[in-house]
């Protein structure tokens, strides 16, 4: 009994390389898959206590761009206007249906003739947007912002 055995196992070794390389060598579902999308946008903003402040942007999601409008309102410090170009990444993208809703953001920044601006933001669908840029204006602002992004 134990030589049947030690014939077997080299065949069962090959058979079990053999699936694990079929496995790792299949694509994943693009269906269910996730993917990145580029995002371009340009913001107006301002304010005093109260912020407020539209933009538009682009959206590159799977080799195809997808027109975007953002508006939006700060509460907290908030004095000045700038205008500002952000350049990042949308994660979390199931279908690009998700990257239109509300998203929130706490942060603060200072600009004096010039910045850099940066912005971290989720919404309800789980997207993320990490962008960051230039700035131009004079502002200074420590506060809770809701923006919202609607698809064209």
């Amino acid at each position: 009994m134990p030589q049947s055995r030690d014939r077997c196992m080299p065949s069962f070794r090959l058979i079990a390389m053999l699936l694990l390389a079929l496995g790792l060598a299949a694509p994943a579902t693009p269906s269910f898959a996730q993917a990145a999308g580029h995002v371009r946008a340009k913001i107006v903003k301002g304010g005093l206590l109260v912020g407020g402040g539209a933009g538009s942007g682009v959206l590159t999601y799977r080799g195809r761009s997808y027109p975007f409008r953002i508006t939006g309102m700060s509460f907290g410090i908030t004095a000045g206007a700038t205008v500002g170009r952000l350049d990042g990444w949308a994660s979390g993208i199931r279908e690009v249906s998700d990257f239109a809703g509300t998203y929130s953001s706490v942060g603060g920044g200072f600009a004096l003739i010039g910045g850099v601006n940066g912005v971290h933001l989720r919404n309800e669908k789980g997207v993320t947007i990490v962008m960051q840029g230039p700035k131009a204006g004079l502002e200074l602002a420590a506060n809770v912002s809701q923006i919202t992004i609607s698809l064209r």
